[in-house]
């Protein structure tokens, strides 16, 4: 019988002995039956598979191969990651319509493309998003976008005017959107104008209005300023539409053009005031701070401002000033002289007829008078008027809004700690005349006018501090030992599970996983511990066969024929428990002995 196919089907076997053991098989092969040999040695070649996969499945080198393995595939992942393309925004935040019109047009031009996780943006190569883009926009993609003064280029001839006044107002729509949409805080914007149709009439004139509606990035907000921007910016943008009818609006809903107040006030308006309330509070609590310590004196402020905007003009002329030193402005002179005459004259009639007047010359004449009367004059008037400058002040007063009407101040301070002469402490109240100083720094640090009507009160009263319960307990009962302790047990306890999965659970499996390596067993070829030498099978050599009366020594040839026969029932009975535990392996042994014959 082949002892090498004894082998495979023994699995106690030696390969050594095997080996020796050939010879022997050989010799003695013509006393066992030629069937048996034949099923003994096909059946051990069929079934060596089974054994090496066993031996597989043992070896404690398999995790060591089955991770470079998984290295191996690691890399080459990593390898063809890096060679894919790197793909960036084309386009964000679509509509339906303009995403599947921009899909279309990029697989016409087979340019590979993705879609973000939650399909509002497309991705292409990042080499490409440059070209695509222009050769979309030649397309006229996408279409959902703000459009501008651009809507007016390809006006259709003869359009009516009403269609003409509806594309005028969505361009200025979208411009202002796309205005709107460049501050760095908005995300995108909706504008929405009401312009009333122009009418002849003054009392049938209605103001337009506007509506923004701002959709801002995730963790960002307008301030007050910047709605105020936007409100101007639109308000400049429409004739005659007054920043008071612009509402900007949030996605949330929520109104940032905040109206009045019921006092009047808006939010700007009340900011101011609370801006005033704060500065001077803070200048109180500074300069009393040093002389009490933090937290020894509060103080608040209220603060009554006037928004109203009043502008003023005077004229004042001052009394009659003397004239030589005044201005004249303008003069003017009138001098008339009425003169009598010696001849006759007049108009012929009644009136001319009369006596003459006595005479109004002297008696004696004058020498070298001539014989002729002369003419004397009868009456000179002379009209003088001079016209001086007036002495005229012009006065125009604008009053700044936002002015302190007055100003009310509230100031409590705590008792002052005193100690005694044997050094215990003990809160005591300030005098009068500390009162007093502290007022009149209050009142110098506040800006003080009592023509305003500003008041100031200063009181000294005892503060009530809070106890803290722990102060007077023991170190381990402080709360923040408690709570070390409490951290220092969770981890103790961590560690003390981990410590015992790994003794109970992860070294065991490890010592199985990994067995130590067995110390090499010297076999002596006389025999174990220098006894007996062992043949094929691991038999001694001599045998205590029962005879008659004793033990005598056995002949070497028969031995070996003794121990092929053991040998060969042994093999026997393995097959035939292989066969009862797990018949498909026989059917297939038996499978395969046919279609080799074949």
């Amino acid at each position: 019988m082949d002892s090498s196919a004894n082998s495979l089907i023994n699995p106690d076997a030696r390969m050594g002995l095997a080996t020796s053991g050939a010879a022997t098989g050989g010799s003695a092969g013509g006393a066992m039956p030629g069937g048996a040999e034949d099923l003994g040695g096909g059946f051990a070649q069929r079934l060596g598979s089974l054994s090496s996969l066993r031996s597989v499945r043992g070896n404690p080198r398999a995790p060591l191969i089955i991770a470079v393995a998984v290295l191996i595939a690691v890399v080459a992942g990593l390898i063809l990651w890096s060679r894919a393309p790197d793909y960036k925004v084309l386009y964000s935040n679509l509509s339906d319509r303009d995403g599947g019109s921009i899909v279309t047009a990029l697989q016409a031009a087979n340019v590979p493309y993705k879609l973000s996780e939650s399909g509002s943006a497309i991705l292409v190569p990042s080499d490409q998003v440059g070209e695509m883009r222009l050769r979309l926009a030649q397309q006229g993609l996408p279409k959902s976008g703000s459009v501008g003064f651009e809507l007016m280029d390809n006006q259709k001839f003869g359009i009516s005017q009403f269609a003409e006044q509806v594309n005028y107002q969505r361009a200025l729509e979208g411009e202002l959107e796309q205005t709107i949409q460049s501050i760095q805080s908005v995300k995108s914007s909706r504008v929405h104008l009401a312009i009333p149709k122009p009418s002849v009439f003054v009392r049938e004139r209605e103001a337009p209005s506007a509506s923004v509606l701002v959709n801002m990035y995730p963790g960002r907000v307008l301030d007050d300023g910047q709605v105020s921007a936007i409100t101007h910016m639109v308000a400049s943008a429409v004739p005659d539409l007054p920043v008071r009818n612009v509402t900007v609006v949030d996605q949330d809903g929520n109104l940032l053009t905040q109206s009045t107040t019921s006092a009047g006030l808006d939010a700007s308006q009340l900011k101011y005031v609370r801006q005033v309330e704060h500065d001077t509070q803070s200048r109180i609590d500074q300069i009393l701070a040093p002389l009490f310590g933090a937290g020894n004196a509060r103080s608040q402020v209220s603060a009554d401002l006037d928004f109203s905007h009043l502008e003023q003009t005077s004229e004042n002329y001052g009394p009659n000033g003397n004239p030589q030193q005044a201005a004249v402005r303008s003069q003017q002179q009138s001098i008339a002289t009425d003169s009598a005459q010696t001849s006759a004259g007049g108009v012929p009639g009644a009136l001319s007829n009369q006596p003459p007047q006595p005479a109004s010359a002297p008696i004696v004449a004058p020498a070298g008078a001539s014989g002729a009367a002369a003419a004397t004059p009868i009456s000179d008037h002379r009209d003088t008027t001079t016209n001086y400058e007036l002495d005229k002040t012009v006065r125009h007063y604008q009053q700044a809004a936002g002015d302190i009407k007055r100003l009310s101040v509230a100031v409590i301070v705590n008792y002052q700690q005193k100690v005694d002469a044997k050094g215990h402490a003990s809160m005591q109240p300030l005098d009068a005349q500390k009162l007093a100083q502290i007022e009149q720094l209050v009142k110098d640090a506040m800006g003080y006018d009592e023509k305003r009507g500003d008041s100031v009160n200063v009181v000294n009263a005892a503060f009530q501090q809070d106890v803290d319960p722990s102060a007077n307990l023991p170190w381990w009962r402080q709360p923040e030992m408690i709570a070390l302790a409490k951290q220092i047990a969770t981890w103790l306890g961590i560690g003390a599970v981990a410590l015992f999965l790994y003794f109970v659970m992860v070294k065991p499996a490890l010592r199985r996983a990994f067995p130590p390596p067995a110390p090499p067993a010297a076999v002596s070829p006389l025999g174990v511990d220098g006894g007996e030498p062992l043949l094929l099978d691991g038999l001694p050599q001599v045998e205590k066969i029962e005879g008659t009366g004793g033990e005598i020594e056995g002949d070497p040839a028969l031995l070996a024929l003794e121990n092929e026969k053991h040998k060969f029932e042994r093999n026997l009975e393995f097959a035939r428990n292989i066969a009862r535990q797990d018949p498909k392996i026989v059917a297939t042994v038996v499978k395969s002995w046919v279609n080799d014959e074949r």
